[in-house]
């Protein structure tokens, strides 16, 4: 197996710490840029509050950096997880002999008790059956 094909079935420890490290920053992006259309918000509406016109939408400026910053967290997030692990019967019995999952008690029976409960029968007969 050549170094290529390696690196590309597992990547390495310095991909992986690289990969980490943009990925811290585009979350402090995201903060930044979240933290900053949130400002630029509340000094539009102060602005507007003191011109004596609350109603005016914000400005499309605004909405944009608060879509921009909540894009750069979602990727940054997703860059930052722990690889997705699978979720399968086979992946999950890997882990597992068969003795640990097939553990478990049988059907029980219960048929012995429904003469005994129900039938018509006076209960010194069943008794003397016994």
């Amino acid at each position: 197996m050549n170094h290529a094909s390696r690196s590309y079935l597992a990547p390495t420890s310095t991909s992986t710490t690289l990969l980490k490290m943009a990925a811290r920053v585009l979350i402090i992006l995201a903060v930044i840029s979240l933290l900053h259309a949130g400002y630029s918000g509340y000094e539009h509406l102060s602005r507007l509050k003191a011109l004596g016109q609350p109603q005016e939408a914000l400005p499309k400026d605004i909405a944009i950096e608060t879509l921009f910053g909540a894009i750069l967290g979602i990727i940054g997030a997703a860059l930052y997880g722990s690889p997705l692990k699978q979720i399968s019967w086979a992946s999950e019995m890997r882990q597992h002999k068969i003795d640990e999952m097939d553990a478990r008690m049988g059907f029980a029976s219960y048929t012995h008790r429904g003469r005994n409960m129900f039938s018509n029968v006076p209960r010194e007969s069943i008794n003397q059956r016994t």
